[in-house]
């Protein structure tokens, strides 16, 4: 049986009148550039931003893409500023960003210029329009996402998804177990891990480990479990070793030595790294080079600026984790399960205000000739009115090519 997680989104914005101060009117996206219409206002409020951080960073989990920077605007409507979406695009193509929107949803688009990547989402209604931008530490993987403008005095290239070959790995029942991607890195599927290699650098994804990943406040400790768990067993001595860690919003963990490979012999320079998202999806990533300046020269070196560029470059490695996918890979039943709840407290007097409450459960089952059954059920409501709801369907699946 194999499980997926299907992240939904229930989250409320609570304002009061005391808040108002942190609603800054602005004539231009501090983040895009674009100049937005008479009567925006950057909204500034911590329950705003993040609920705005919520929505976006589930589109952005899709991309296997982290996020930053995050921008709230909030637009007079439409009916009253005569700015709509159109508008929005045009502005954003003056300025020379590209405009992809993401066809299952409509509401998020991504925006590329130069080498920077941002996340968009919009949401009209009769009252105000909301726009929320995020900045992407990396771009978000080729999808099928629609072209809706072409930046200006902006070279127009069609990105190709990566090529895919069939190799065979221990015990592997998948179609499709390397990737070879056009910035020269290239992937195999293993047993315990994803080894991503280019030129005599070796990037090991590890797999999750509940021994390694288990919580521990104390960073160092945790870090030190992790090494022993997924590294030392296959390397036969250690010298110059430490470990390090830095604390703040996204901790970092990092650990270093000069180790010889059991297998091979080989003198090498290894670091175990591992940034803590606040979305809880941080990874340990082995680095294996052949000696400290090699890994230093493509990836930097221990720093103690949380936000380094350093740090952006080793976590995205994770992105790399990326596989074809054949119709009989999809054989199986996939399970989905998600609960949420948010709990009200009245802004004035800190009074429990009641609590809404989400929980589903979707399953998918994929079997012979294509045909596939689902179901899905779902309880919602305030705590006392919860309701129930059920679907259900059966029939035929098709896949347009190995990447959708």
């Amino acid at each position: 049986m194999k499980n997926i997680f299907l992240l939904l989104l229930s989250f409320c914005m609570i304002a009061a009148s005391f808040g108002q101060k942190k609603l800054v009117a602005v004539t231009h996206s501090p983040i895009t550039g674009i100049k937005l219409p008479t009567g925006s206002k950057q909204d500034k409020r911590m329950f705003s931003e993040a609920g705005a951080k919520m929505l976006l960073d589930i589109e952005g989990k899709k991309a296997n893409v982290s996020l930053s920077a995050m921008e709230v605007l909030v637009l007079p409507a439409s009916a009253v500023s005569g700015f709509n979406t159109d508008s929005l695009m045009k502005n954003l193509t003056d300025v020379g960003w590209l405009v992809s929107t993401v066809p299952e949803d409509k509401k998020y688009a991504w925006l590329q210029k130069d080498k920077q990547h941002i996340l968009m989402y919009v949401s009209a209604d009769t009252k105000e329009t909301g726009l929320y931008f995020a900045k992407a530490f990396a771009a978000p993987p080729p999808r099928n996402t629609e072209s809706v403008a072409a930046a200006k005095n902006q070279t127009s290239t069609t990105t190709k998804p990566p090529t895919q070959q069939t190799v065979p790995v221990t015990n592997s029942r998948f179609a499709f177990t390397t990737t070879n991607f056009d910035d020269g890195w290239s992937s195999t599927a293993k047993d315990d891990w994803v080894e991503v290699t280019k030129g005599n650098l070796k990037v090991v994804l590890h797999y999750p480990n509940k021994a390694a990943d288990e919580y521990n406040s104390d960073l160092i400790t945790g870090l030190k479990k992790a090494w022993d768990v997924l590294v030392a067993p296959r390397y036969s001595s250690a010298t110059n070793m430490d470990f390090k860690s830095l604390y703040s919003y996204e901790s970092i963990e990092f650990a270093e030595a000069d180790m010889v490979e059991i297998i091979t012999g080989k003198k090498v320079y290894v670091v175990l790294f591992k940034k803590n998202f606040s979305s809880g999806r941080g990874k340990y990533i082995e680095f294996i080079s052949p000696d400290k300046s090699s890994f230093e020269k493509d990836f930097g070196g221990y720093t103690t600026e949380a936000l380094a560029e350093s740090w952006n470059k080793m976590a995205n490695m994770v992105t790399y984790n990326k596989f074809a996918v054949a119709p009989a890979d999809l054989n199986g039943k996939w399970i989905s399960n998600f609960t949420g709840m948010t709990q009200y407290v009245n802004a004035y007097t800190g009074a429990n205000a009641g609590a809404n409450t989400h929980a589903s459960n979707e399953n998918f089952e994929f079997g012979p000739g294509n045909s596939y059954k689902w179901d899905l059920g779902v309880a919602s409501g305030f705590v006392g009115n919860i309701k129930f709801q059920s679907v259900k369907s059966n029939g035929s699946f098709s896949m347009p090519n190995n990447w959708q």
